[in-house]
């Protein structure tokens, strides 16, 4: 059982009977009040987001899970197909309402983790950090960059992120999934 203060960002409990994952934990404490846990909690059944708080009274069961690596394949009008990784011709799909923003990372034939709750698979985890093509960056520009200038450029999924000013189109780039922050180029465009 979890105490309503073990509900930090990323575990995944049960409520009312279906899994939840906390994306937001704020311990918070008022004069003369209780002290009560501000959650922003997702749904990994129906893909929905809502605010919650908790009080200590409260307590949850740990959701079981397993994890297993599966392979994405591509998106079409807005479902994302994935496969088992030993049988291509096991597939699923998944709507953006269950992925959320790690659609923003997700590369063709690209591995992944599924994860299942009672033999169902409601989440894919992705890796930390993933390596992106950058499809277009507007060229550098001289000027004040003492503190290091940055510019936007858009990578091969759409997401568009804030890079170093040395970075150029066709350069491939490591993106930290948790954050969506640009950590490093990968490879030089040639």
């Amino acid at each position: 059982m979890l105490s309503y203060n073990e509900l930090k960002k990323g575990v995944i409990f049960v409520l009312d009977g279906e899994p939840y994952e906390v994306l937001e934990y704020q311990f918070l404490r008022m004069q003369q009040r209780k002290p009560v846990a501000q959650t922003k909690i997702r749904n990994l059944m129906t893909g929905k987001v809502q605010m919650r708080n908790f009080a200590s009274s409260d307590s949850f069961e740990e959701a079981l899970i397993t994890k297993s690596p599966i392979k994405y394949l591509y998106h079409h009008r807005g479902e994302y197909w994935f496969s088992s990784l030993d049988n291509p011709k096991d597939r699923f799909s998944m709507t953006v309402d269950k992925l959320g923003e790690k659609t923003q990372f997700l590369k063709d034939n690209s591995e992944v983790t599924a994860v299942t709750f009672e033999d169902i698979i409601i989440s894919v985890q992705l890796p930390i950090k993933v390596d992106l093509f950058v499809a277009e960056a507007p060229p550098s520009e001289r000027g004040n960059t003492a503190q290091g200038g940055t510019k936007q450029a858009t990578l091969e999924t759409g997401y568009v992120v804030s890079v170093p000013m040395f970075v150029s189109t066709g350069d491939v780039v490591r993106v930290n999934t948790e954050t969506g922050e640009y950590v490093e180029r990968a490879e030089k465009a040639s």
